[in-house]
């Protein structure tokens, strides 16, 4: 993936603390070519400006972004299980926006777009405002030490972008596995004036059966660590 020219870019936001580090982003050859014959048929471009989904996706449905899906499996898996809902992933790391694609291809998902670039810029760029049904971060870097905190992506700011992008009554689905990231979140939710707590006030929310559990999640359930949902609605 190129580097972006920030200067070129004006007037999209910039951003001066990001909750992300790419790591291992490079691709084989082959990789790469089906990066880009599959980029065809499921990429969206950042430079492309605001989008329409009935226009992305040719129909009127419930959208569901997703920002951080790794190598894809879940989200591939979600978009596979609801055909009547559109799904769009947004995602730093090329190796998983190409496994992401090669996924969709193979299992004939159509109802998938991706974004490979920052989800900050994406949401205050190229998504609709006030549209989406729902927005999920699930297993987002806690970034451990305390004095990395700041770089955790739930925050209010964040929150607030997250609205924005949410219709009246759409959720804002988080997951994780460090419990004081949990609580972090927690936090930061319950302060929130735009959001109600789904299970109640300082509750965190039953696994809901369609979120996939993921080869990470199953591993850390044998070995005993907890998992933790929050789920807020905008008012």
């Amino acid at each position: 993936m190129q580097e972006h020219d920030t200067e070129a870019q004006e007037p999209f936001h910039k951003r001066t603390i990001r909750s992300f580090v790419v790591r291992g982003g490079r691709m084989t050859e082959g990789q790469q070519k089906n990066y880009e014959a599959n980029w065809a048929i499921y990429g969206l471009n950042l430079a492309d400006g605001r989008i329409d989904y009935t226009t992305v996706f040719g129909r009127e449905s419930d959208v569901i972004i997703e920002v951080g899906f790794g190598m894809g499996s879940s989200l591939a898996e979600m978009a596979k299980n609801a055909p009547e809902k559109d799904f769009i992933g947004i995602e730093v790391h090329p190796p998983g926006v190409a496994k992401l694609m090669m996924l969709a291809k193979e299992q004939g998902i159509t109802n998938l777009r991706v974004y490979c670039d920052d989800a900050i810029e994406v949401m205050a760029n190229c998504l609709p405002q006030n549209v989406a049904s729902a927005f999920q971060l699930f297993f987002p870097d806690p970034w451990h030490k305390k004095k990395h905190n700041k770089r955790r992506i739930v925050q209010p700011l964040f929150a607030e972008q997250v609205a924005n992008v949410l219709r009246d009554g759409g959720h804002f689905h988080m997951a994780t596995d460090w419990q004081p990231y949990a609580e972090h979140m927690m936090e930061v939710m319950e302060e929130q004036v735009l959001y109600e707590n789904a299970a109640g006030k300082g509750l965190y929310h039953p696994r809901p059966e369609w979120r996939p559990l993921t080869k990470f999640e199953q591993r850390g359930e044998r070995l005993g660590h907890g998992v933790w949902d929050l789920i807020y609605t905008k008012k």
